[in-house]
Parts: structure tokens; sequence; C-alpha cells
């Protein structure tokens, strides 16, 4: 494997590990939503960060996942129609980490967010052509 693959795969390795910890706290320890919708946007942003990678663009130290939406359209049209798809995660970068800031998190909240990181990344390694194997607990 060349270095540049190892370092997308790198990527989408850790991003895996956000969304297994999701999926598991939200099967385990479902009052702590805060932590689940966290680890669903850190997920999609390792995901869009590997493909940046995959199209030889710069990675610049972000959260925001609209404007790397924004920096990989500039490449890939495709990704154009994600911005809506992804922008709900925005808030849960930041916000939900701190006691003072208040984000009302429903069942339909949490499931979307799972839902979006499962998305980002079939589309990613898809669009990459590679398969990587995660744990099964993601598909429950």
């Amino acid at each position: 494997m060349n270095e540049m693959l190892e370092e997308i795969t790198s990527w989408i390795i850790k991003g895996d590990h956000d969304l297994g910890t999701a999926k598991v706290t939200y099967i385990h320890i479902p009052e702590y939503l805060d932590t689940v919708v966290f680890h669903c946007q850190q997920a999609v942003e390792k995901y869009l960060k590997a493909y940046q990678l995959f199209l030889e663009m710069p990675i610049k130290k972000t959260h925001d996942l609209v404007y790397l939406i924004d920096v990989i359209s500039q490449k890939d049209k495709s990704y154009v129609s994600l911005y809506d798809f992804v922008s709900e995660l925005e808030s849960y970068a930041v916000e939900v980490r701190y006691p003072n800031e208040i984000i009302y998190l429903t069942s339909e909240k949490i499931e979307k967010a799972i839902t979006v990181a499962k998305t980002i990344r079939k589309k990613v390694t898809e669009d990459i052509g590679i398969s990587i194997d995660y744990n099964e607990i993601i598909d429950k």
C-alpha cells in the first residue's frame, strides 16, 4: 500500500472509531446523547478529510463540515448535494461539549446523525474505490 493510501485509510479507520463509539454509546448509554452526536460529527469530519487527501488537497484543521464540503466540491461536484445533509451536524462539533450550551436532541436527530455518518462513509469509500471493514456494531 502506498503512503497516501495508508494515510487515507488511517483517517477512515479513525472515523470508524468515532462512529463505533457513537453506536456503542447509543446502544448502552442512550442518555449520553451529546456524546453520540459529537462522535457522529467527528466521524464525518474524518471521512471528508480522507477524501480531501484522496483528491490531493491540503487538510486544514477545522471542524466545519460545510467548509469541508465546500472545499471538496471544488474538485468533485457530486459533494454539492451534501451541504444540507451534513449541516445539522455542524453544531455537534463544539456546542454539545460544554455545559453552558443547550441543544435539544431527539431520537430522530440521533438516528439522523448516525445515518449521516454511515452515508458519508459509504460515499467516501466508494468514491475512493477502497473497502475497509469495520466492526459490525456500526450496523446495529
